[in-house]
């Protein structure tokens, strides 16, 4: 086995929020913010723009989403605020995430913040964002399918921002990275994704082939200019030019954002209130029910409708985390869970002395997958003996006809 030079490890909690990006929307687009850069980035290199000024540009617009969403240059200029206001918000959120970007490159990318333009995408860009992902797949055991699904133009994305913010730990030019990135699924704009079990089932002569047509369809799409720096830029993804400093950064750009893709799904899958509603943000949890003058009408609320126990006084008061059990659930990680108080009926009166809430009776597991959450055969089917399934057959769902298994999503622990 090769053994390559130590690097530091990769930012990956700043990889998980730009990664997040897939799922961000407002209601200019029913595109993820992701698709909308990634949609951008191409029209303007279209449109003549040089690689390295896109690439800072795009990254920069993105590491503010990170805080931001959706909440652009644009959208702000366009609600009272003039320029200088604007890039001092930009500013701002781009300077929340820390240390997590090298000190060189974070100088590049703040000074390439501001508003961006956003011409005619070619033709590729719509294909790409309505061509979803295969999911996981190998040779000879049943596709695992995650939903919702990324689009192509999700993942080139994320590869392509993930390259930028990798390149100083390779040696390797940010621009180059990016492009390679953001042009590696070109052919999937006109071949559906079979995963690597469909590839490995084609086989390789036949699967070269079939790529190298689609590949060819779509840079024919894109101006004369483009189709030379997109094609080299192709070049790193192959095993000739592997030990390129572009490449090495390219391939591992590749494979965070494959496998945080299912951390996203796994994460999500172990979700809990205390996630949401416990005031330790220090462990992540997010005190959605924040200070305010109406906070300790909301916590109380919530605390009469057995929806939460808020160990915490209001405000912030006091010491200890909300929503912070004494009682470790080694399934979610170690993490405390609160038990929820029961909720009364209206008409009863609680008693305030009570200070030990009995937690909620577990809800029966239903006897067939909820509609349209696990179809048979669908997603969430994995083999019956994998450990992905969580437990025999028949504690997860029933057996099918294929020799798979209707999987609980909460029980998965993909990525972790």
């Amino acid at each position: 086995m090769t053994r390559h030079p130590a690097r530091p490890a990769p930012p990956v909690d700043l990889l998980r929020q730009i990664r997040d990006l897939k799922r961000v929307r407002d209601a200019r687009s029913p595109r993820s913010l992701a698709e909308r850069q990634f949609g951008r980035a191409w029209a303007r290199l279209a449109a003549g723009e040089p690689v390295e000024a896109v690439a800072l540009s795009e990254t920069a617009a993105a590491l503010a989403a990170v805080r931001l969403a959706a909440l652009d240059a644009g959208v702000m200029m366009a609600h009272g605020l003039d320029e200088s206001e604007a890039l001092d918000v930009l500013g701002r959120a781009f300077d929340d995430l820390g240390g997590a970007v090298d000190a060189g490159l974070r100088g590049r990318l703040r000074a390439a913040l501001g508003p961006l333009p956003h011409g005619e995408e070619p033709a590729v860009v719509d294909l790409l964002v309505r061509q979803p992902r295969a999911g996981a797949t190998h040779p000879g055991l049943p596709r695992l399918v995650l939903e919702p699904a990324e689009s192509h133009a999700d993942h080139s994305f994320a590869t392509a921002v993930f390259g930028v913010v990798l390149a100083p730990d390779y040696g390797a030019d940010p621009a180059q990275v990016f492009l390679t990135g953001l042009a590696h699924h070109l052919f999937n704009a006109s071949l559906p994704d079979a995963g690597h079990a469909g590839d490995v089932l084609i086989g390789d002569d036949l699967t070269a082939r079939m790529a190298t047509v689609a590949t060819d369809r779509a840079v024919a799409t894109l101006p004369v200019e483009l189709q030379s720096l997109v094609r080299d830029a192709l070049g790193l993804t192959r095993e000739a030019r592997f030990a390129e400093p572009e490449a090495q950064g390219f391939h591992a750009a590749d494979a965070l954002d494959r496998v945080l893709e299912m951390d996203w799904h796994a994460r999500t899958a172990r979700f809990t209130l205390d996630d949401a509603l416990g005031s330790d943000t220090a462990a992540g949890q997010l005190d959605v029910c924040h200070g305010g003058f109406y906070q300790d009408l909301q916590r109380d609320v919530l605390r009469a409708a057995g929806l939460f126990a808020f160990d915490r006084p209001a405000h912030g008061e006091g010491e200890g985390g909300a929503g912070r059990g004494t009682d470790a659930d080694p399934e979610r990680g170690g993490r405390s869970v609160t038990p929820l108080p029961a909720s009364p009926r209206r008409g009863e009166e609680n008693d305030p002395s009570e200070t030990d809430h009995p937690a909620l009776p577990d809800a029966p597991a239903p006897a067939t997958p909820p509609s349209g959450s696990y179809e048979r055969g669908g997603h969430g089917a994995v083999a019956a003996d994998s450990p992905l399934a969580g437990g025999p057959g028949a504690e997860d769902g029933e057996v099918l006809r294929d020799g798979t298994t209707v999987a609980h999503l909460e029980r998965r622990e993909l990525g972790s």
